[in-house]
């Protein structure tokens, strides 16, 4: 027998919990049915770009010899942080039916490797793989229900929740970093753009 994953079984019952939620503290009467005016495809593409950007910057930002460092022995090392990232993508996204590549493996990729380029091209390919399939989506595919996720879930949520995972763990390697004095690049640049800036003035 199949053990089920457990990621999946929380990111489940999250998005059942939310929409007993949701439909609890919404009377039937106030139901809204205009068309929607935010765009959340393009939205969630623009979020997990920048995510993907900064978790690549971040790993050629890194020594080589730190991507074995965690803070703790139960906790993730800046390369499982990585490749948890990369995985989750694949992961995530199949709760909705999307196919992760032939020879992905969940339970073993985030110890896979912690070759710097490896990395990067892990977190390229699955950013490549979440792309082609948001992109592929129609905007009545965010309201697709899926009953084995919960009542009311449905395509949307799943993205949703792809989004918020990915920013949680970019979080958390930021605070890899600072604890080992490592500045995200991004921090680099914009404080030189305010160095350049006030010097202009």
């Amino acid at each position: 027998m199949k053990t089920p994953n457990l990621s999946v079984i929380c990111l489940a019952c999250l998005l059942s919990a939310g929409a007993v939620a949701m439909q609890a503290q919404t009377p039937a009467s106030s139901t809204d049915n205009t068309a929607p005016s935010y765009d959340m495809k393009a939205q969630a593409l623009l979020d997990l770009q920048g995510v993907n950007k900064k978790c690549v910057d971040l790993v050629e930002a890194l020594p080589s010899d730190k991507l074995t460092w965690r803070p703790s022995a139960d906790a993730r090392s800046f390369a499982e942080v990585f490749l948890h990232v990369a995985g989750e993508r694949y992961g995530i996204l199949s709760m909705m039916g999307a196919t992760p590549p032939a020879g992905f493996k969940a339970r073993e990729f985030e110890k896979s490797t912690t070759e710097k380029d490896r990395i990067v091209e892990d977190l390229n390919q699955s950013w490549d793989f979440a792309s082609k399939t948001i992109n592929g989506m129609s905007n009545a595919d965010f309201a697709k229900l899926l009953p084995k996720l919960g009542p009311q879930a449905n395509e949307g949520d799943v993205i949703y929740i792809l989004v918020a995972d990915a920013h949680e763990h970019l979080g958390q390697l930021v605070a890899y970093a600072r604890q080992n004095g490592i500045v995200p690049p991004w921090t680099v640049q914009m404080q030189k753009k305010k160095a350049a800036a006030a010097a202009g003035k």
